[in-house]
């Protein structure tokens, strides 16, 4: 839209600055500057981020500094950084950028609801950033750019150029800085996109609970008529992006949301969607929403006419594709709706022992918010696959810049003033672990969750599981009853309980480092047996 832009006060001197390029002049410059993009047959931005294709979450560093030191959760996410060192690394930044024929900015919102939203600045040397942070921001209108004054946040990409390791407090050439105070973050040595779109996350974790609203890593979708929504937190693999996508509910988002006194609002205004694996069949609303205007990172395509192959994984297995929300037939705009009556916790449990679908108390809501649980399926060099748990707390433990405790503490106090039911869903294994059971069906999720907004699954009758200490739902329309009970599920009662005791065993153990930040009920809620 602009060029020539003045970034003098961010210390950029370049006299090429493009501000808030569309994307069809992000296109070109894309293809006439970045050697190996290409576009897809579907009209997508083919982009590749070079060695780095995920988040390098080690190398991640926040600023301690006197004004948020006694508010960081420090440790293995927050590794903290010295003001001199972040510094530094700011400066060898815009001396990088000032080496760049032209430079991009990005002026955009973080945040749906007006009275929070956040002015983001992305100053970076690649049209294909650009247009990533074009599609996951909130695009301003005409007017609001011409009056959008200072940003509130900055961010600097500078991924092109290494960090020096030799610097105090680098271990590596790539870090992630973020600071606080300045409300700043500074990339060296990466330039895989969503490392941009997170630290926009992890500065809204720390902002947003200070405003009493929740920040949370989930999708968010809401009923066409009464406009009440739901949301649904899980970790990579667990379905939330699918279940999201959902035509018989309007989207409101599909990773990043806050929570509020008015209700639940997108962060974001695009969808940052897995590509692997990807079909029109599976998956039509995500398919068709990677078009003109979307990026596709690092996917494989045949030469001669452009079409990607998303079953290709020898780039990475984390190919992905970043398109505006609108792209989504179901999408809300604005992206906010009403109170959550439903707050659904998604787990893909390849041990096989939790039920497809169980209600949670308040505080097994905080317990399991906390632990943040899934189990994946992890190879060995023999070929011998078992089940590995992992554990996030929040569902998004290396975004959190607050203890865990302070985020489940929000969540109790709104679901209980607004009466949000709270669920446990398993769209992992069923009959047995990895091996003996079976995924549980994608359409017997999809008719759990549609049971659960509907209503039926309020009054739907319930059993204890004595191990688990969960409350499992065991009539859900469309769901066979026997694949409701673990228990009667699994043919071998004895190898039930035995791995059901395992689990719940590192439930405990998990649960050890958080149990002195809560109350003792919430540690009693979690599984016993």
């Amino acid at each position: 839209m602009e060029k020539s832009f003045d970034l003098r006060a961010h210390g950029i001197t370049v006299k090429d600055v493009c501000r808030n390029l569309g994307p069809s002049s992000l296109y070109e410059e894309a293809i006439r500057h970045e050697p190996g993009t290409s576009i897809s047959d579907t009209g997508c931005l083919i982009a590749y981020s070079g060695e780095k294709t995920g988040r390098s979450p080690k190398d991640k560093r926040v600023v301690r500094d006197a004004s948020s030191e006694k508010d960081v959760w420090w440790g293995p996410v927050n590794f903290p950084l010295d003001e001199m060192t972040f510094s530094i690394n700011r400066e060898r930044a815009i001396d990088y950028l000032n080496t760049r024929p032209r430079i991009y900015c990005v002026d955009a919102f973080a945040g749906w609801e007006a009275s929070t939203r956040l002015k983001v600045r992305v100053i970076c040397a690649r049209p294909y950033h650009a247009l990533f942070m074009h599609n996951m921001l909130i695009r301003p209108t005409v007017e609001e750019l011409e009056t959008f004054g200072e940003p509130d946040f900055v961010i600097y990409n500078a991924g092109g150029f290494p960090a020096n390791r030799y610097t105090t407090g680098m271990t590596s050439r790539t870090s992630v800085d973020l600071s606080l105070d300045s409300r700043e973050v500074v990339l060296l040595g990466t330039e895989y996109a969503g490392e941009m779109k997170k630290a926009v996350f992890t500065y809204m974790n720390y902002l947003l609970p200070t405003r009493n609203i929740l920040s949370m890593h989930c999708s968010a979708t809401c009923d066409r008529q009464t406009g009440r929504s739901s949301v649904l937190f899980g970790l990579s693999g667990t379905g939330k992006t699918t279940l999201s996508a959902d035509p018989k509910r309007a989207l409101i988002g599909d990773d990043e949301h806050g929570w509020s006194d008015e209700g639940v609002f997108n962060i974001e205004g695009g969808c940052y969607a897995k590509a692997v694996y990807l079909t029109r069949e599976s998956e039509p609303e995500i398919f068709d929403a990677l078009r003109f205007g979307a990026v596709l990172e690092n996917v494989v395509y045949d030469k001669s006419f452009h079409h990607v192959d998303f079953n290709d994984t020898s780039i990475t297995q984390n190919t992905r594709g970043a398109y505006p929300i609108e792209h989504m037939r179901n999408a809300k705009i604005p992206c906010v709706a009403t109170h959550p009556s439903d707050v659904i916790f998604l787990t893909c449990d390849a041990f096989g022992v939790f039920p497809p679908v169980s209600r949670l108390t308040r505080e097994q809501a905080m317990y399991y918010f906390i632990s943040g649980y899934t189990a994946k399926v992890a190879g060995t060099e023999m070929g011998v696959s078992e089940p590995e748990a992992t554990f996030s707390p929040c569902f998004g433990g290396p975004f959190l810049v607050l203890h865990p405790s302070r985020y489940a503490k929000l969540l109790a106090e709104k679901i209980s003033k607004h009466d949000s039911a709270v669920w446990l869903v398993n769209t992992g294994w069923s009959g047995g672990a990895y091996g003996t059971g079976s995924r549980m069906p994608l359409r017997f999720t999809r008719a759990i969750v549609d049971g659960i907004h509907s209503g039926e699954l309020r009054n739907a009758p319930i059993v204890r599981d004595q191990i688990l200490g969960l409350d499992v739902v065991t009539q859900c329309p469309g769901v066979p009853a026997e694949m409701l009970q673990p228990r009667l599920s699994w043919r071998d009662a004895w190898a039930y309980e035995e791995t059901a005791r395992k689990v719940a065993s590192l439930f405990r153990k998990n649960f050890e480092k958080y149990a002195d930040q809560v109350d003792a009920s919430v540690t009693a809620s979690g599984p016993q047996g």
